[in-house]
Protein backbone atom coordinates (compact mmCIF):
# COMPACT_ATOMS: atom_id res chain seq x y z
CA UNK A 1 0.00 0.00 0.00
CA UNK A 2 2.56 2.66 0.73
CA UNK A 3 4.51 2.19 -2.80
CA UNK A 4 0.66 2.95 -4.72
CA UNK A 5 0.51 6.15 -2.16
CA UNK A 6 4.43 7.43 -3.00
CA UNK A 7 5.68 8.88 -6.05
CA UNK A 8 9.02 10.23 -7.07
CA UNK A 9 7.81 12.33 -9.70
CA UNK A 10 9.87 11.58 -12.64
CA UNK A 11 12.46 8.94 -13.88
CA UNK A 12 14.93 11.73 -13.53
CA UNK A 13 14.52 12.32 -9.83
CA UNK A 14 13.92 8.40 -9.43
CA UNK A 15 17.46 7.92 -10.56
CA UNK A 16 19.20 10.33 -8.45
CA UNK A 17 17.87 9.20 -5.26
CA UNK A 18 18.32 5.65 -6.55
CA UNK A 19 22.26 6.44 -7.12
CA UNK A 20 22.82 8.61 -3.86
CA UNK A 21 21.22 5.43 -1.83
CA UNK A 22 23.64 3.19 -4.11
CA UNK A 23 27.00 4.79 -2.68
CA UNK A 24 25.30 5.47 0.87
CA UNK A 25 24.23 1.32 1.32
CA UNK A 26 27.64 0.73 -0.25
CA UNK A 27 29.31 2.95 2.32
CA UNK A 28 27.60 1.90 5.68
CA UNK A 29 27.84 -1.54 4.87
CA UNK A 30 31.16 -2.48 3.61
CA UNK A 31 33.56 0.58 5.71
CA UNK A 32 31.62 0.62 9.09
CA UNK A 33 29.86 -2.04 11.41
CA UNK A 34 26.52 0.65 12.18
CA UNK A 35 24.24 -0.60 9.13
CA UNK A 36 24.71 -4.55 10.41
CA UNK A 37 24.74 -4.12 13.90
CA UNK A 38 21.68 -2.47 13.69
CA UNK A 39 19.87 -4.19 11.53
CA UNK A 40 21.45 -7.87 13.60
CA UNK A 41 20.36 -6.28 16.71
CA UNK A 42 17.17 -4.61 15.94
CA UNK A 43 13.68 -6.54 16.33
CA UNK A 44 11.01 -5.15 14.37
CA UNK A 45 9.18 -6.24 11.04
CA UNK A 46 11.70 -3.80 8.78
CA UNK A 47 13.69 -7.01 6.98
CA UNK A 48 13.25 -9.82 5.64
CA UNK A 49 15.06 -13.02 6.83
CA UNK A 50 16.00 -15.69 3.75
CA UNK A 51 17.50 -19.14 5.40
CA UNK A 52 20.79 -19.99 4.33
CA UNK A 53 22.59 -23.80 4.26
CA UNK A 54 25.10 -22.44 6.95
CA UNK A 55 24.25 -23.19 10.65
CA UNK A 56 26.94 -20.42 11.89
CA UNK A 57 24.66 -18.10 9.92
CA UNK A 58 21.34 -19.74 9.39
CA UNK A 59 19.78 -16.36 7.88
CA UNK A 60 20.54 -13.69 4.77
CA UNK A 61 18.46 -10.33 5.91
CA UNK A 62 17.29 -7.95 3.79
CA UNK A 63 16.19 -4.82 4.77
CA UNK A 64 12.71 -3.11 3.83
CA UNK A 65 14.76 -0.12 2.74
CA UNK A 66 15.82 -2.80 -0.15
CA UNK A 67 12.18 -3.47 -1.13
CA UNK A 68 10.43 -0.31 -0.63
CA UNK A 69 12.61 2.36 -2.64
CA UNK A 70 13.54 0.19 -5.65
CA UNK A 71 9.57 -1.06 -5.38
CA UNK A 72 8.39 3.02 -6.02
CA UNK A 73 10.77 3.33 -9.04
CA UNK A 74 8.98 0.25 -10.53
CA UNK A 75 5.87 1.57 -9.81
CA UNK A 76 6.58 4.52 -11.60
CA UNK A 77 7.13 2.63 -14.71
CA UNK A 78 4.13 1.73 -14.49
CA UNK A 79 2.33 4.36 -14.20
CA UNK A 80 4.49 5.44 -17.24
CA UNK A 81 3.06 2.48 -18.95
CA UNK A 82 -0.28 3.41 -17.62
CA UNK A 83 -0.18 7.16 -18.83
CA UNK A 84 0.59 6.27 -22.25
CA UNK A 85 -2.36 3.79 -22.54
CA UNK A 86 -0.08 0.94 -23.14
CA UNK A 87 0.72 -2.53 -21.62
CA UNK A 88 2.93 -2.36 -19.01
CA UNK A 89 5.72 -3.27 -21.24
CA UNK A 90 8.42 -0.43 -19.08
CA UNK A 91 7.13 -1.96 -15.55
CA UNK A 92 7.86 -5.61 -17.25
CA UNK A 93 11.29 -4.65 -17.29
CA UNK A 94 11.62 -3.05 -13.96
CA UNK A 95 10.38 -5.58 -11.87
CA UNK A 96 12.17 -8.45 -14.14
CA UNK A 97 15.54 -6.12 -13.01
CA UNK A 98 14.51 -5.46 -9.38
CA UNK A 99 13.60 -9.56 -9.34
CA UNK A 100 17.01 -10.16 -10.86
CA UNK A 101 18.73 -7.62 -8.62
CA UNK A 102 17.37 -9.95 -5.50
CA UNK A 103 18.33 -13.17 -6.36
CA UNK A 104 21.38 -11.60 -7.14
CA UNK A 105 22.00 -10.03 -3.79
CA UNK A 106 20.45 -13.23 -2.07
CA UNK A 107 23.25 -15.35 -4.15
CA UNK A 108 25.99 -13.26 -2.87
CA UNK A 109 25.17 -12.99 0.42
CA UNK A 110 25.10 -16.50 0.94
CA UNK A 111 28.87 -17.42 -1.71
CA UNK A 112 30.55 -15.05 0.42
CA UNK A 113 28.79 -15.66 3.50
CA UNK A 114 29.36 -11.71 4.82
CA UNK A 115 26.70 -8.94 4.74
CA UNK A 116 26.06 -7.13 1.50
CA UNK A 117 24.73 -4.22 0.53
CA UNK A 118 21.10 -5.07 -1.92
CA UNK A 119 21.42 -1.68 -3.23
CA UNK A 120 24.75 -2.47 -5.11
CA UNK A 121 22.74 -5.18 -7.02
CA UNK A 122 19.48 -4.26 -7.21
CA UNK A 123 19.70 -0.27 -8.41
CA UNK A 124 22.18 -1.32 -11.25
CA UNK A 125 19.71 -4.12 -12.16
CA UNK A 126 16.54 -2.01 -12.20
CA UNK A 127 17.95 0.81 -13.64
CA UNK A 128 19.96 -0.89 -16.18
CA UNK A 129 17.07 -3.05 -17.45
CA UNK A 130 14.65 -0.14 -17.76
CA UNK A 131 17.32 1.40 -19.89
CA UNK A 132 17.92 -0.84 -22.28
CA UNK A 133 14.86 -1.71 -22.45
CA UNK A 134 13.79 2.45 -23.72
CA UNK A 135 16.94 2.23 -25.47
CA UNK A 136 16.00 -0.41 -27.51
CA UNK A 137 12.79 0.55 -27.82
CA UNK A 138 13.88 4.05 -28.47
CA UNK A 139 11.55 6.01 -25.85
CA UNK A 140 14.22 7.39 -23.43
CA UNK A 141 12.94 11.26 -24.42
CA UNK A 142 9.70 10.26 -23.16
CA UNK A 143 11.04 8.29 -20.43
CA UNK A 144 12.83 11.02 -19.08
CA UNK A 145 10.47 14.09 -19.88
CA UNK A 146 7.83 12.02 -17.92
CA UNK A 147 6.61 14.04 -14.54
CA UNK A 148 3.72 12.28 -12.88
CA UNK A 149 2.43 15.38 -11.61
CA UNK A 150 1.66 16.75 -14.84
CA UNK A 151 -0.09 13.42 -16.12
CA UNK A 152 -2.42 13.64 -12.93
CA UNK A 153 -2.90 17.16 -13.61
CA UNK A 154 -4.12 16.76 -17.37
CA UNK A 155 -6.10 13.47 -16.31
CA UNK A 156 -7.81 15.45 -13.81
CA UNK A 157 -8.55 18.09 -16.51
CA UNK A 158 -10.27 15.62 -18.42
CA UNK A 159 -12.32 13.90 -16.52
CA UNK A 160 -13.89 17.67 -15.73
CA UNK A 161 -14.09 18.44 -19.01
CA UNK A 162 -15.98 15.19 -19.48
CA UNK A 163 -18.54 16.04 -16.58
CA UNK A 164 -18.80 19.80 -18.09
CA UNK A 165 -20.06 17.84 -21.49
CA UNK A 166 -22.53 15.14 -20.18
Amino acid sequence: MGIEMLSLGSFKTGAILLCGLFVYDIFWVFFTPVMVSVAKSFDAPIKLLFPTADSARPFSMLGLGDIVIPGIFVALALRFDVSRGKKSQYFNSAFLGYAVGVVLTIIVMNWFQAAQPALLYIVPAVIGFLAVHCIWNGDVKQLLAFDESKTATSEDDDATSSKKVE
